[in-house]
């Protein structure tokens, strides 16, 4: 592929941990987060939380709360927006994630995968627990009725390089491959887009029938 130097691979490698750390990327809450929440001047409204399978939790005076996909800071204003004015009169409200108590540093906080193409919801969803590519599309409200099965892309960056998987979801539901499990700032890429346009040659001379292609495209 001319100006394009890549290295075919047998597998998508997963990242490493200080690839998740040290991501710039939005982190989500998603099931299972452990939050700090604090409502200045107010003590018996400070404390540790655990979201639950489906992301929400009970909070004193609101109930109920969704907390699933939403930031820290988008979730602190909607706690605050809840308590102004009926409760507290000018709330100053602060959501963090609690730091890792696991030796796992991965264990730390639900982060995004990114979904995009021919899905029905193009977007970040968040990642808890374990995650494969079919899941990720699910989440995505699956394929439009465009989308091409031989064609989804995953983009991962693990320390200085940069890797690129190309899959099959209809070999994939056939058992002619494993589910690959997707990481936390992969990005997912369903159908034509012009990041998969440059790995056409590549496609056209080994289609992922059997077994996924993985290329590692460049280093940093």
């Amino acid at each position: 592929m001319p100006g394009t130097p890549v290295t075919a691979l047998s597998i998508l490698p997963p990242p490493e941990a200080s690839d998740v750390i040290r991501s710039t990327r939005l982190a989500f809450v998603g099931p299972f987060t452990e939050l700090r929440i604090e409502v200045f001047g107010v003590p018996d409204l400070q404390r540790d939380i655990m979201t639950d399978g489906e992301g929400n939790f009970s909070f004193p005076l609101i109930g109920t709360v969704a907390a699933a996909g939403k930031t820290p800071l988008a979730l602190a204003d909607q706690i605050r927006s809840q308590l102004a004015g009926k409760y507290i009169r000018d709330p100053q409200v602060t959501v963090n994630f609690k730091a890792p108590t696991s030796a796992s540093a991965l264990a730390f906080q639900s982060m995004a995968v990114s979904v995009d193409g021919e899905v029905k919801r193009s977007g970040a969803y968040p990642v808890a627990g374990r995650m494969t590519l079919m899941r990720a599309v699910a989440l995505a409200g699956g394929l439009t009725e465009f989308a091409k099965l031989d064609d989804v892309v995953v983009f991962r960056n693990v320390g200085t390089k940069q890797y690129v998987g190309i899959y099959n979801l209809g070999a994939i539901r056939r058992g002619n491959y494993a589910d690959p499990e997707i990481f936390p700032n992969d990005v997912v890429v369903v159908g034509d887009s012009p990041q998969r346009r440059m790995f056409k040659d590549i496609l056209a001379a080994t289609p992922a029938l059997l077994s996924p292609l993985i290329l590692l495209s460049r280093e940093f």
